[in-house]
């Protein structure tokens, strides 16, 4: 069945867990046990290192236990082996999951789609993948990573083909070579960056967004608005569950980095409360247009 019939039938989840990979975080922290933050002495700036891995593969597995379904990675994090251990320690079945992964913008450049592709697919524990994607669509090489991916649907080894960070030239570039077009996109959607017409124009082609960057970083432009302060007292939430609600009810699946087991729990809680339509339009004209990351039309994907 089409992602698009599996959403309208409830049964894709409507909220997706991305624990990323173990990067630096360029937020500062107070220092904490097994937390230690160091100096780059280039940008001036203390940095986190990353999460031990004990404590990434607890985060997974707990997010998963919680009730987390839908759950998105990419090659460019690791080879999903971390990811593996988390979904065998949660004990929940793979049958249960929607896993995604991505194609790096590294095995682009390296004509490698194929290889990496099996490389993740062994660290997942897994012989299938339900939804391949490309991280970026890089300039004269994305159309043909694209079919490298319908060669691995065709296979059988994915369910359910996407893309990300595309705008829509890059759809139609794909519609006009492909032989079986993309299903899910996952693009930069938040209240300070909207991107009506793009959802408009994806749903108009029978493709399901996904946010990313939804809470927009606790972006301060957004999180002290006046407006969220009045919306978590009348609906008896926090700004976080507005947000997402907010998504959810746009017919956008956002996409949440929550690593602790409390909020894990408090960004599924919004299942059992529906904003107004006048709410709804009051977070949608937040809008200026921020984007927070990076502009695929603009931008350098080789440090992507």
């Amino acid at each position: 069945m089409k992602l698009e019939g599996l959403l309208k039938n409830n049964t894709i989840p409507q909220i997706g867990f991305g624990p990323g990979g173990m990067g630096y975080s360029p937020k500062m922290k107070k220092q904490k046990k097994g937390i230690f933050l160091f100096l780059d002495k280039v940008q001036n700036k203390l940095y986190r290192r990353p999460l031990a891995q004990n404590k990434y593969i607890d985060s997974v597995s707990s997010a998963l236990q919680q009730g987390f379904r839908l759950i998105d990675y990419s090659s460019a994090y690791g080879d999903g082996s971390l990811i593996g251990k988390a979904i065998k320690k949660s004990g929940i079945a793979r049958s249960e999951l929607l896993l995604t992964t991505r194609v790096s913008n590294a095995a682009q450049r390296n004509h490698s789609v194929r290889e990496e592709f099996f490389k993740c697919l062994e660290g997942f524990g897994t012989d299938y993948v339900d939804i391949l994607q490309f991280h970026w669509p890089v300039t004269d090489l994305y159309l043909d990573t694209w079919r490298e991916m319908e060669k691995l649907y065709e296979e059988g080894y994915v369910k359910h083909l996407g893309v990300a960070n595309c705008h829509q030239h890059h759809l139609e570039a794909i519609f006009s070579i492909c032989k079986h077009r993309p299903e899910i996109g996952q693009f930069e959607i938040h209240p300070l960056f909207t991107q009506k017409p793009l959802i408009e124009f994806y749903k108009s082609q029978d493709i399901l967004v996904e946010a990313y960057t939804s809470l927009a970083r606790y972006d301060d432009r957004l999180v002290r608005l006046p407006l969220l302060k009045r919306l978590e007292q009348k609906y008896h939430k926090n700004f976080i569950q507005i947000i997402l609600r907010w998504h959810v009810q746009n017919g956008v699946i956002p996409l949440v980095r929550c690593l602790s087991k409390q909020h894990q729990k408090s960004n599924l809680n919004i299942f059992d409360f529906e904003l107004d339509a006048e709410d709804m339009a009051h977070i949608d004209g937040i809008n200026i247009n921020s984007r927070l990351r990076y502009d695929p039309d603009n931008c350098d994907f080789s440090i992507l």
